[in-house]
């Protein structure tokens, strides 16, 4: 067992009402300076849509991710192997364009008030902020999507649309019948990055205190293989700097404890932040599953923090204490493996996420009879009789958060619909206590478990939420554990940890 920390973020998308204000956080904090104009560490997108960078999800069109090989046996970047980035050091077809982004663009708004005395009202027209010219007009923006989930232009856009029915997409891109809902994303530092092993120049490394993905800034070349790399398109380059830039989870925020910026002022508080173990011995292994056993075997790869083994290997790999008692109670741990209510985005892509995203409970369409109980009947052999009615297609939640198995989307909102239930009859009384003790056994949970999710979810405090360990550089292990688990892209699977001095092998 090589037994590793990583601190992960959940995201309730019950709970985000689309405000920003986490982007907003993260643009004033880290990407308010040139060359990062265009970046957004965070950002929120609406979906059904394109998103940010347009598109981002279709690795047919952009080659993110990995890919098992050779009758699975082995995996490989989609990109390509190493021959192959050497060919493409210097032109990559696969990069977004800034017109996949946004060109970042000001007003001339000096011209309202020193523009001549004339018959019209003067305007600020657009002017870009990397040529510094005028623009004729604006085409697309950050956010440009925002709550435009039905237009046809970005909706019917969103890959994972794929496998749907006509009657299921014209539910999620007709305005007259759209429901549409809020994605949050950063950065997801994955266990096994896609950036980290495309990077030539070995200057993308996951620490080993925390598992947070940092770009070395002396050691980048700005190859961009990371951006092209990552499936998810956080990785960005600025064009002022020459340097390829990314989220960085706030480490300077959460080495004494502080929650991130994003995490910190959500409106909603959609947000929970925590410490979970896994075994790093395992990742390959792992990454190579079918893409419908690729969540239970990231839940499979997480360690039980209070397993005595897994305590006793913490502590012998130089885990401090506190790191302990966080990873026990973490939320990112109970939401995750524990409950098994949170999902990670897009898995298939087999970077091994590590932010999970609890599926959103939408409304229940008309053909879902009141008089019968609505989404629950405990006469029916089901029990949860109209999961298949909701607004929002498993299907469609599936493409988003499981890979595309349908049964864990419905096994997330089954236990959350049980726990609304729950808290319902708890505080109305108007559900029944046998209908409740049904609808929990149904779903698998305690009526303890169904308390502390409800409490998760909307009552818990600040330091319920962000459960996040000090880092004590100042103790002296026997194994520093700023450095013992560093890998450099160019190592990849299969390689003995060796001795090394700092960062360099």
């Amino acid at each position: 067992m090589d037994i590793r920390a990583q601190l992960s973020m959940s995201f309730n998308l019950d709970k985000c009402i689309g405000c920003h204000t986490c982007s907003v956080s993260c643009k004033n904090v880290w990407t308010s300076r040139q060359g990062a104009e265009y970046m957004w560490w965070n950002n929120v997108e609406t979906k059904p849509g394109a998103g940010y960078p347009l598109t981002w999800e279709d690795q047919e069109r952009y080659r993110g991710g990995w890919e098992v090989v050779d009758g699975n046996l082995r995996l490989k970047l989609i990109k390509g192997n190493k021959l192959r980035t050497l060919a493409s050091i210097f032109f990559q077809p696969n990069l977004p364009t800034i017109d996949d982004y946004y060109e970042p663009f000001t007003y001339d708004y000096q011209n309202l008030f020193n523009a001549p005395a004339g018959d019209d009202q003067p305007v600020a027209r657009p002017k870009s902020l990397i040529t510094g010219e005028f623009m004729e007009k604006i085409v697309l923006g950050p956010n440009w999507d925002d709550d435009f989930g039905g237009s046809p232009l970005y909706a019917s856009n969103d890959p994972n649309l794929k496998g749907l029915s006509d009657t299921q997409k014209e539910m999620l891109t007709k305005f007259h019948k759209l429901f549409y809902f809020y994605v949050p994303r950063i950065c997801n530092h994955c266990l096994n990055p896609g950036c980290v092993a495309a990077c030539p120049s070995g200057a993308i490394y996951k620490r080993g205190e925390d598992g947070v993905v940092l770009i070395d800034q002396d050691t980048c070349r700005a190859w961009r293989f990371c951006v092209s790399a990552c499936p998810y398109k956080k990785p960005y380059y600025n064009w002022a700097t020459g340097k390829s830039e990314k989220c960085i989870f706030c480490y300077p925020r959460t080495e004494t404890a502080q929650p991130n910026a994003c995490a910190h002022s959500c409106v909603g508080r959609i947000r929970t932040v925590g410490v979970l173990f896994y075994d790093a011995e395992r990742i390959e292994e792992i990454a190579k599953l079918p893409d419908n056993r690729l969540v239970d075997g990231m839940r499979d790869i997480v360690l039980d923090p209070f397993d005595p083994e897994v305590i006793a290997a913490a502590r012998k790999a130089g885990i401090d204490e506190n790191w302990i008692t966080a990873a026990q109670n973490s939320p990112a741990y109970n939401l995750f493996k524990k409950w098994r209510i949170s999902l990670p985005n897009h898995p298939e892509f087999r970077t091994l996420p590590m932010n999970t995203y609890i599926p959103p409970l939408s409304p229940v369409l008309h053909q879902a009879k009141a008089d019968r109980g609505g989404v629950f009947d405990p006469e029916t052999e089901g029990f949860f009789n109209e999961i298949d009615k909701m607004r929002i297609p498993a299907k469609f939640l599936a493409n988003l958060l499981s890979a595309g198995n349908e049964s864990l989307i419905i096994e997330s909102l089954k236990k959350q619909m049980a726990v609304r239930m729950y808290a319902r009859q708890k505080r109305v009384g108007d559900v029944g206590e046998s209908v409740v003790k049904s609808a929990l056994s149904a779903s698998g949970l305690t009526p303890k478990d169904a308390e502390d999710i409800y409490r998760i979810n909307s009552l818990a405090t600040y330091k319920e939420r962000f459960v996040i360990p000090e880092t004590h550089r100042e103790s002296k292990t026997t194994v520093d554990p700023r450095t013992m688990y560093e890998k450099r892209g160019s190592i990849g699977f299969g390689v003995k940890k060796k001795e090394f001095v700092g960062r360099q092998w």
